[in-house]
């Protein structure tokens, strides 16, 4: 018999994640419809927990961490309908984000991406043992938070550390937050490199270590420092629309321009084989897992630890089944057709689970927050189009809102999914639950999805998405449904940059073939494809401090292997893995804060106090090699024994 598990989904958690959740889903609703981006929630969910509960009654670990595994559906149910309902605006298919639409879509998303995730829970954490470092680090919270000691000051230095740079840098702008170096290169060339002052980014690369470090950042290097300069100098003059809008930009802005118009896809098509080459790889280990839970649920509870207890794998394949019906429903109501519908309800039940198991084999090699899910949704788009051109023909005049009613379903899957396996990861480090996790997190997802569109509706009538609401206001970019908007216009109008795609799909296989290779000779290192075509896909500025964080994580792999005797070498490197958790959690925290700010008061700049400070890049970029050197010591003692 097994002592029974600490409380969990008690009520008191319960609500206090689902407040939480709204909360930070209408904050980072703002956020990514303004700067892009969306920032992870499941860590200052678990740190506010720690402070809240214990005033309502006492507080265990495994409710703190519930109330964090429901929080984090806020940022990726937010992800997943900013990165593509908005495009329903600029497509001027909506005029407004329709309550019961919005609900449904992001709703039904949400809620496939929960019921992938307990496949996939098995697959990836248990058979595959990816790493999941904000998952790692959501736990090591939650451990310090239950047992204070040594750890908890390296988390808490950090955690000040790394939120003070972020307030200074993002909020009072007295620091810069990238450095960049640019310039042309004679009459067609251009160099351009850049890096972002984020300690989270460092901690991510920690955790993660050097190879993938190592692979995000090639990947970046070969957008930035090979692809982009290529297209500059030998292909120009054979894009005229880009070439207009790269009059007179500096060196920066054409590099980015380039990117987002034709390099990026690049990333697009590697993704694309990536994905593909991850279902065969991971097909038995899926297989493997659905029997397993198959006979899991055979067996009778009290035979199974309840830290192995998922959602029942029978009740879970039949719910994915019957959500045939509500998205045969949703695209009826949009393309008019019963066959056309049903087809494609199926086959995007298909290409959710594909989509996601991808977006968790990311999140598990990178992180959530550096996840590329718009880039999931971009693939998503593209094989969503291909199929309904084949059914309905290229010249679909709904063709282009029917694939980005297809990809926000998918997208929220996907988002969700990667989320929850984070969630799930942080979970299996503290002893939870996992039926109860997912239970708390489709709570999560349609309290976040319940709130979407109020929020969104008023996001737009104030200032605009795309083009302005009011004169004299400045509209929200919505960068990623610009897009997806200019994809799905692409696909059904022949504009689509489909030979950089090529590329991509080309690039893709031959890193799987450098894998395969390295696999054979029994290297130390690996070489997995989609750690690349993130690298790709993402800004230079994001891969190349993922890059410094590995090189640290390296150089304590080295000294521990020089100076082993007598040491208690996991504790050393816990007190690691705690510093680095801690950079996480505390720019987490701050950028929960100033998001916070800026959604309250309208005014992206309302926390700017003065002009950048003289010499404000050299300052800190010092600040960051102490930061490195700091965590570095963190995992290694003080002196040798």
């Amino acid at each position: 018999m097994q002592a029974n598990p600490a409380p969990q989904l008690t009520l008191k958690a319960v609500i206090l994640s689902v407040i939480l959740t709204v909360i930070l889903a209408s904050a980072n609703a703002y956020v990514g419809l303004f700067a892009g981006l969306t920032v992870a929630t499941a860590i200052p969910a678990a740190v506010i927990s720690m402070a809240v509960l214990p005033l309502l009654g006492g507080s265990s670990i495994l409710e703190n961490n519930i109330v964090a595994t429901g929080a984090s559906a806020g940022s990726s149910i937010a992800a997943g309908a900013i990165f593509t309902l908005p495009a329903l605006i600029l497509l001027h298919h909506w005029t407004s984000f329709e309550y019961w639409w919005t609900l449904s879509i992001v709703g039904l998303g949400g809620l496939l991406g929960v019921l992938f995730s307990v496949p996939l829970r098995r697959t990836l954490i248990i058979e595959q043992k990816l790493l999941f470092p904000e998952g790692v680090a959501a736990a090591e919270v939650l451990k310090v938070g239950a047992d204070p000691g040594i750890g908890a000051k390296y988390l808490s230095a950090a955690a000040i550390a790394a939120g003070a740079f972020k307030l200074v840098t993002s909020g009072l702008r007295l620091l810069p937050e990238t450095f960049t170096v640019k310039g042309f290169v004679g009459e067609r060339g251009i160099a351009f490199f850049g890096y972002s002052f984020s300690p989270a980014l460092l901690g991510v690369g920690y955790i993660v270590g050097l190879n993938v470090a190592v692979l995000i950042a090639a990947g970046g290097l070969f957008s930035w420092w090979l692809a982009i300069p290529i297209y500059n100098s030998f292909f120009f003059d054979h894009d005229p629309a880009l070439l207009q809008k790269l009059s007179g930009l500096d060196p920066e802005d054409a590099a980015f321009a380039i990117w987002r118009a034709q390099v990026r896809y690049i990333g697009v098509g590697c993704m694309l084989t990536g994905a593909l080459w991850a279902l065969w790889s991971l097909r038995r280990s899926l297989w493997s897992a659905v029997r397993s839970g198959l006979a899991a649920g055979g067996l009778h509870a009290a035979d199974v630890p309840h830290t192995e207890r998922d959602l029942p794998m029978g009740a879970v394949l039949i719910g994915i089944a019957l959500f045939v019906v509500p998205l045969f429903l949703l695209y009826y109501a949009v393309v008019g057709s019963i066959g056309v519908s049903l087809a494609m309800a199926v086959i995007m039940i298909v290409a959710g689970f594909l989509f996601s198991s991808v977006s968790g084999y990311m999140a598990g090699l990178v992180g959530s927050s550096n996840n590329p899910v718009s880039g999931i949704t971009i693939c998503t788009i593209l094989f969503a189009s291909l199929v309904l051109m084949w059914m309905v023909g290229g010249k679909s005049s709904i063709g282009a809102v029917a694939v980005v009613f297809i990809g926000a379903v998918v997208c929220n899957a996907a988002a969700v999914a990667g989320d929850n396996l984070q969630d799930l990861k942080a979970g299996q480090l503290v002893g939870a639950t996992p039926w109860r996790q997912q239970v708390m997190l489709g709570i999560g997802v349609l309290a976040s999805a319940a709130v979407m569109a109020p929020v969104m509706n008023v996001l737009l009538f104030a200032y605009g998405i795309g083009e302005p609401a009011h004169p004299g206001v400045k509209a929200l970019p919505a960068p990623q449904a610009n897009l997806v908007k200019s994809v799905a216009e692409g696909m059904f109008g022949g504009t689509l940059p489909t030979g950089m795609i090529g590329i991509g799909v080309l690039v893709g296989a031959l890193i799987i073939a450098l894998d395969l290779y390295l696999k054979r000779r029994g290297s130390r290192w690996n070489a997995p494809v989609l750690a690349v075509a993130v690298g790709i896909y993402l800004p230079l500025d994001v891969s190349t401090p993922i890059l410094a964080g590995g090189i640290v994580a390296e150089f304590v792999d080295l000294w521990h292997a020089r100076h082993s005797a007598g040491l208690d070498q996991e504790k050393l490197k816990q007190n690691g893995m705690l510093f680095a958790a801690g950079m996480i959690t505390g720019e987490a925290l701050v950028g929960i804060f100033i998001a916070m700010c800026i959604w309250a008061s309208g005014n992206s700049d309302v926390l700017a106090v003065a002009a950048e400070m003289l010499g404000g890049k050299w300052v800190a970029a010092v600040l960051l090699l102490a930061i490195c050197y700091w965590m570095f010591r963190a995992g290694t003692p003080r002196r040798t024994a």
